[in-house]
């Protein structure tokens, strides 16, 4: 399988579905006219409805992509993806196999994030047409476990001929072709996205990340979805998080039995960081957004990947795809 091809894609890059805002259609709109993937990131239903159709008619004759992601997902979601025909369905942190075949059998072409070897298995029992294999060092909340390029020939390995993209580490034209090189079909790029003129993120979080000398692993904004996560600290992480990242036990006692949260409906994020303070440790997942205010970046979680450290401005979009591009600088 030609993947490139198959999606319409002039480079081997891929935007990340970042959630709660921060990839919207303006973002992919940006990524698809510059001949990447642009992937829409979860919201609520009729906004995500809106959403693919604000992509389809900006970017003519260029996929459409949504990143599922699982915890958050509702029936309202995948009924969307289906009746609007959407070409990309990233399924992440989760999913089955009847999912799967639902989206296959209206035509959508299925990734699934994975992040170790039994993960892979799960999703090729599932029938995914391909993988994208995260990296450890990969920002926002993780599967991997293992250095990209650790993991990249495990999954490549298992992946039985199905196309297989790099998430994590990725922040230039060299990391895309030392991927290509190790056999990956094409990388994933998060960080360098969220550091756009087109990104949902404020631009205090933008400038904090600019500012960043390291990132943390931690377990501190799972309310709701427990599961590890790459930032960069704030006054958040100060008072909850010691030197290593590692949350405190009262945070990750609170957030291990707070899952349930994720099925109340689709609750803004905006709402749920207003309650939030520094001095308390309950902290949702949800990211800062240009439409909050700029002193709610240390409430937040300022997710971030290894290779906001070698980045130095936010760009437009286009160029980060330039940037990316391989073919760069050749």
């Amino acid at each position: 399988m030609d993947v490139l091809d198959r999606l319409r894609l002039d480079v081997p890059v891929a935007q990340a579905g970042m959630g709660g805002g921060l990839a919207g259609p303006e973002l992919a709109v940006a990524v698809a006219d510059a001949g990447g993937l642009g992937t829409l990131g979860l919201t609520a239903p009729d906004r995500l409805r809106d959403g693919i159709r604000r992509v389809r008619a900006e970017a003519p004759g260029r996929a459409v992509a949504v990143n599922l992601l699982m915890p958050f997902v509702r029936r309202p979601h995948v009924r969307v993806c289906v009746e609007e025909r959407i070409d990309v369905a990233v399924v992440a942190f989760g999913g089955d196999r009847a999912l799967v075949r639902e989206l296959r059998d209206a035509g959508v072409f299925v990734f699934t994030m994975v992040g170790t070897a039994d993960q892979v298995r799960r999703a090729l029992h599932w029938g995914v047409d391909a993988l994208i294999a995260q990296g450890a060092e990969a920002g926002g909340h993780l599967v991997g476990e293992s250095p990209a390029a650790a993991f990249l020939p495990k999954a490549r390995d298992l992946a039985g001929g199905r196309p297989v993209f790099l998430a994590g580490g990725v922040a230039t034209a060299a990391d895309t072709r030392a991927a290509l090189d190790a056999g990956a079909d094409a990388v994933v790029a998060g960080t360098r996205f969220l550091l756009t003129h087109e990104s949902g993120a404020h631009p205090e979080y933008q400038r904090r990340l600019l500012e960043a000398e390291t990132t943390y692993r931690t377990m501190l904004f799972g309310l709701g979805w427990p599961a590890p996560h790459r930032v960069v600290g704030n006054a958040a992480t100060r008072r909850w998080c010691d030197a290593s990242g590692t949350a405190k036990r009262l945070p990750v006692w609170i957030n291990a039995r707070s899952e349930f949260m994720a099925r109340l409906g689709d609750v803004p994020p905006a709402v749920l960081v207003r309650w939030q303070r520094p001095a308390l440790p309950l902290f949702s997942p949800a990211a800062p957004t240009r439409a909050m205010p700029a002193a709610w970046v240390d409430r937040t979680a300022l997710y971030a990947g290894e290779s906001v450290l070698r980045m130095a401005a936010v760009i437009p979009a286009r160029d980060a795809v330039a940037e990316l591009s391989p073919a760069q600088g050749v």
